[in-house]
């Protein structure tokens, strides 16, 4: 198959709503996914791996505060979330030094991280100027959409 058709196929896939297609031609398969559906399967995995451990009726009370916290922790900073699916990567290439660290001074419009999907790089801008508090993320790891990667204070 030539290239082109293949890349003419992922783009008409990412456009659509179809989340899979699957041709044949001459012999030759393709089989296109979005990566949308194993955002689906990566969900329950982690909300079953929650209740697994037992807790005694005193444990909800005392974690009850510490669940608290993070929320009160957020609201006093702002939150950079990843506006897609894909891979977070803290440096342009592997071999240079990270965008930011924490207590990086950012400006608003400012490249924070670069988010990797279908082999496309999105550099993942500041909209707000202030400190990085936090990074929220491994370098390499997969996000999805909506995830907090850094924490800023305007």
């Amino acid at each position: 198959m030539d290239l082109k058709y293949v890349k003419q196929l992922l783009e008409m896939v990412e456009k659509s709503g179809v989340n899979e297609i699957e041709l044949e031609e001459k012999g030759n398969k393709i089989r296109i996914t979005k990566s949308a559906p194993q955002n689906v399967m990566s969900a329950p995995a982690y909300q079953m791996a929650m209740p697994a451990a037992p807790a005694p009726a005193a444990a909800p009370a005392a974690q009850a505060p510490a669940a608290k916290a993070p929320a009160a922790e957020t609201k006093k900073y702002h939150e950079v979330k990843s506006p897609i699916v894909g891979t977070f990567y803290r440096s342009p290439s592997p071999d240079a030094a990270p965008y930011v660290e924490v207590g990086s001074k950012v400006k608003q419009g400012g490249t924070l991280c670069i988010v990797e999907a279908m082999k496309l790089m999105n550099e993942i801008e500041s909209d707000v100027t202030g400190t990085i508090i936090k990074i929220n993320v491994e370098n390499g790891k997969p996000v999805e959409y909506g995830q907090v990667l850094f924490l800023v204070e305007p």
